[in-house]
C-alpha cells in the first residue's frame, strides 16, 4: 500500500491545499474581490479568475468547491474594522472621525456590496460572510463609540436617535449613488454628520 493510500483521500486533498501559500491564497482573494466590484458577482467564474491568477481553475476548486465559498472565503480574509480604534473623548468628534474614515473606503466597498446585492439573498453563506466582513463589525464598533458617549454624560442612555445612528451611516453610504450617482466621500459624511447626526443626538 502506498502512502497515499494509507492516508486517504481527505489527507490527500488537504496537503494539495497545504500548497497554496498566504500570499497566493490572498492574491486569488483579491482578484475575485475586485472582479465582482468591475463586473458584478454573475460575471464572474472561477475559470476567469484561474486565468486572471495564472492559474489553473483545478487549483481553485480544490481549494474551494464553489464560487459562493470562495467569495465568502475571500470576504472573510479581506475582514478589517475601519471604526476601531476611534476614541478621541468626546462623542462628536469620534463621529467626525467615522465619517471621515468611512468616505475613505466608501467608494470601494459600497461598490463590493451593490455587486453582491442580489447574490447574498440567495446564498447564507455569503450573506453571513458579507454580514461578518461588512456590517456587523462596523455596526459593533459604532455602537461602542455610541455606549462611551453615554458613559460621559453626552448624550441620555434612552435618546431615541441611539438606535438610528448605524442606519444613518450605513443608509447614507448606500444611497447617495442611487441619488446622485456619486459615491459619499469624507468630505461629504463629514458635512452629513454635522447636518444629521449630530443634532439628531442633540450634539451641536
Amino acid at each position: 500500500m502506498t502512502s497515499q493510500a494509507a492516508d486517504g483521500p481527505e489527507t490527500v486533498a488537504a496537503s494539495r491545499r497545504s500548497k497554496i501559500t498566504a500570499e497566493r491564497e490572498r492574491e486569488f482573494f483579491d482578484a475575485v474581490l475586485e472582479q465582482i466590484r468591475e463586473c458584478g458577482y454573475d460575471s464572474v467564474t472561477m475559470e476567469g479568475v484561474a486565468a486572471s491568477t495564472r492559474c489553473s481553475k483545478s487549483t481553485l476548486y480544490r481549494q474551494w468547491k464553489t464560487k459562493p465559498q470562495f467569495v465568502a472565503a475571500a470576504l472573510r480574509a479581506s475582514r478589517e474594522v475601519r471604526f476601531a480604534g476611534i476614541d478621541s473623548g468626546s462623542l462628536a468628534e469620534d463621529l467626525r472621525r467615522a465619517a471621515r474614515a468611512a468616505g475613505d473606503w466608501s467608494g470601494k466597498d459600497t461598490r463590493l456590496l451593490q455587486a453582491l446585492g442580489h447574490a447574498v439573498t440567495q446564498d447564507p453563506e455569503l450573506q453571513q460572510a458579507l454580514r461578518e466582513t461588512l456590517v456587523d463589525p462596523e455596526i459593533a464598533a459604532l455602537q461602542e463609540i455610541l455606549r462611551r458617549g453615554v458613559e460621559r454624560g453626552e448624550v441620555r442612555a434612552d435618546h431615541p436617535a441611539l438606535e438610528y445612528v448605524p442606519a444613518m451611516m450605513f443608509g447614507v453610504l448606500r444611497v447617495r449613488p442611487v441619488l446622485s450617482g456619486q459615491y459619499a466621500d469624507s468630505d461629504y459624511l463629514l458635512r452629513f454628520v454635522e447636518a444629521a447626526v449630530l443634532p439628531a443626538l442633540g450634539l451641536t
